[in-house]
């Protein structure tokens, strides 16, 4: 039997890697691809999954969700992954359009029609939130929610305390954690180092020849110089494939920990920061009144470590 996921994505370069991966698993039923704004505004974020989906020659609906936070003003990342998210190669147009629906809607329709659904969220997480508070219910009918955001005990990405996805819209991320959703957080932590590809990666990728190779490289070209700017390692670093690998197959993540985790949402300093419960105290009496919502809901399932041979290896059958 083949399982269903939902992907939820802002869709710019390592996002579009990863919807390949999960469009390309033959044992893998995508019942659709809800779009929020993130790396790039919404239009530009429809435009390329819709794009990306033509490429792998699928037939799956594309829904066009939140242009916008939930109460802060949109920032998009487009310093990091080019003006149009892609790497600005100018790709051609998608001949299809966006469905009508709207992608909140059809989160809530999608988990409805589906039960056990994997729900995977490569991007801020408003529309999960808004989907959350129109119909509360979905949560329990969910199989696994599988998150890249956070940077769980390590520095983020954006602000020294937060990563990008959590940072954009923290409030939405604080429902999602609240909800109990049976969250799986995949941090940005575990797509660094060894997880990158690098020169001879990029390489054996490259000597595959396929389109969808050819792209998953060149559509990353700009998002390879930003993070060499930003943290000095040269190679390409793919936080939403690395996630998509995780909901493939979860024994990619060999350390795991169940957690309360919150996320940050008063302060300007760590904005969108996710505080792990690493050590098990947000229930002593000195924490539990700070941490009360959060422990009303469900601990969340932590990665804390992956196998990059495995994981790349899962990037590279998707390629080949």
């Amino acid at each position: 039997m083949a399982r269903t996921f939902l992907i939820d994505t802002d869709t710019a370069s390592d996002d579009a890697v990863a919807l390949i991966m999960a469009l390309r698993a033959p044992d893998v039923h995508v019942a659709a691809i809800t779009v929020v704004a993130g790396n790039v505004n919404l239009q530009q974020a429809t435009c390329n999954a819709l794009y990306t989906v033509e490429l792998c020659g699928a037939n799956v609906p594309v829904y066009s969700g939140e242009a916008k936070p939930l109460l802060r003003p949109y920032q998009d990342a487009t310093w990091f992954h080019g003006r149009d998210g892609l790497g600005d190669h100018n790709y051609p147009a998608p001949r299809q359009s966006a469905e009508e629906l709207h992608a909140v809607d059809a989160v809530i329709e999608a988990i409805e029609k589906n039960p056990d659904l994997v729900l995977v969220t490569l991007g801020p997480l408003t529309n999960i939130a808004m989907a959350l508070s129109k119909s509360p219910g979905i949560a329990a009918k969910v199989s696994r929610c599988v998150v890249m955001g956070g940077a769980p005990c390590c520095e983020g990405n954006v602000t020294p305390a937060a990563e990008y996805n959590i940072w954009v819209d923290p409030e939405a991320a604080r429902i999602v954690l609240h909800s109990g959703l049976p969250v799986e957080l995949i941090g940005w932590q575990l797509c660094r180092g060894d997880a990158v590809l690098d020169e001879a990666d990029i390489a054996y990728v490259q000597g595959f020849k396929t389109k969808l190779a050819d792209f998953a490289i060149e559509c990353n070209s700009h998002a390879r110089e930003a993070y060499k700017i930003q943290t000095g390692e040269d190679g390409i670093c793919l936080p939403d494939p690395v996630a998509m690998s995780v909901a493939l197959d979860p024994t990619v993540g060999t350390e795991w920990g169940e957690h309360w985790v919150e996320v940050e949402t008063q302060s300007d300093l760590t904005r969108g920061m996710t505080i792990v419960d690493r050590l098990n105290v947000a229930e002593d009496e000195r924490n539990r009144a700070v941490w009360a919502k959060a422990l009303a809901g469900r601990k969340s399932k932590v990665c804390w470590r992956i196998e990059n041979t495995r994981w790349k290896e899962s990037l590279y059958t998707a390629l080949r």
